[in-house]
């Protein structure tokens, strides 16, 4: 009996200690060790930016129409081979048809150099092609510098910095050139070029739409 009775004590006694060891828990995990219990106390809602004073300037005018223009899409290739066909000029635009059959207009600067002086453009983590093709001709691949326009028109297998080399814009026939040869034919620039990316290249954003031309309208006299 009295052994019994001694498991009832014990039972009850582990368990007020249970029910302490959890208030105390609960109590420290509201209150911490602060009798005052600040931490029970509801989060305030807070603005992540300060309160704004009084705007002085003019409200915007929303009833004012902004023109956009919209960017065509064209492959790489494509887009290098308009480029070459229009006489590859570094200062005048030129046209060209994108994947939609709309007619656009692109130049060297925005649209053209990119294409060889970005790195991640042909395939993921490639590298640009002025990466390999750069001024120093010690260590330029085929003794060609695509980092610049001038560069460009110098060609390739040059032997000194100042002498041109082999023209590699094909005199302005796309398909002679040994952009078009290496691009295209090929396939093997830029350097590491997977077999899945397409003979055209990726396409890319370039150039921007030309507005269709409005017919004028015909008055009548009488």
């Amino acid at each position: 009996m009295n052994e019994f009775r001694k498991f009832i004590y014990s039972t009850l006694i582990a368990f007020v200690l249970i029910l302490v060891v959890w208030f105390g828990i609960i109590f420290l995990s509201a209150c911490g060790l602060n009798l005052s219990c600040q931490q029970a106390k509801p989060i305030a809602a807070r603005t992540p930016i300060p309160t704004l004073a009084a705007a002085t300037l003019p409200a915007i005018d929303f009833s004012i129409s902004h023109p956009t223009t919209a960017r065509c899409r064209i492959a790489t290739v494509d887009l290098i081979g308009a480029w070459v066909s229009s006489g590859y000029s570094d200062s005048d635009v030129f046209t060209f048809t994108d994947v939609e059959g709309t007619s656009c207009q692109a130049n060297f600067a925005d649209d053209v150099q990119p294409l060889f002086i970005e790195s991640n453009l042909w395939y993921p983590g490639s590298l640009s092609c002025a990466s390999c093709h750069q001024p120093d001709l010690t260590t330029a691949s085929a003794q060609l510098d695509l980092s610049s326009y001038a560069g460009m028109l110098l060609g390739s297998r040059r032997e000194t910095p100042e002498d041109p080399g082999d023209d590699i814009f094909g005199a302005g026939v796309w398909e002679n050139s040994l952009l078009y040869d290496n691009l295209f034919v090929k396939r093997i620039m830029p350097l590491g070029r997977p077999p899945d990316v397409p003979a055209e290249g990726p396409i890319v954003f370039a150039g921007v739409a030309l507005e269709p031309e409005i017919p004028p309208t015909e008055t009548s006299t009488e």
